[in-house]
């Protein structure tokens, strides 16, 4: 149920003006944007995530598990693109995402939010509209 009423109200109203903000080349602090392969389509598919960049490694956090399309993507396809911050700008990195379901999601959120005070924020909103919390670890090309 949490589900059903959350995704339309990211889809359609949080993802938004976050997604406005990279098109016009402003990158809101505290975020990324991952570029996922549509698994039935093909296309490029673009999802607002949480900067976390730690070196050569990018660490997420999925609210809603294997029902998020962006990891379902990822099952399907592991080459990802991110939009990651560089001074006032931004740039593409491309990597290889791996789903880690044997990890604790709340504990890697915890050591995030020691890595990156900035990524608090975020994980307090994760935890609070997330319904199966799945880490993801995406392995940044040199």
């Amino acid at each position: 149920m949490k589900h059903r009423i959350v995704r339309p109200l990211q889809k359609y109203f949080l993802n938004p003006p976050i997604k406005f903000l990279f098109a016009i080349g402003l990158v809101p602090p505290g975020y990324a944007l991952l570029e996922t392969t549509g698994r039935k389509t093909g296309k490029p598919r673009r999802t607002p995530v949480g900067d976390g960049r730690i070196g050569n490694e990018f660490w997420i956090v999925a609210e809603h598990g294997m029902n998020a399309s962006y990891v379902r993507n990822i099952a399907s396809n592991p080459g990802v693109r991110l939009k990651l911050r560089e001074g006032l700008g931004s740039g593409w990195h491309s990597g290889t995402a791996h789903l880690l379901p044997d990890d604790n999601p709340r504990e890697r959120q915890r050591w995030l939010a020691g890595q990156l005070p900035s990524s608090a924020a975020n994980a307090a909103v994760v935890r609070l509209l997330g319904t199966q919390l799945l880490t993801v670890r995406i392995d940044l090309d040199a």
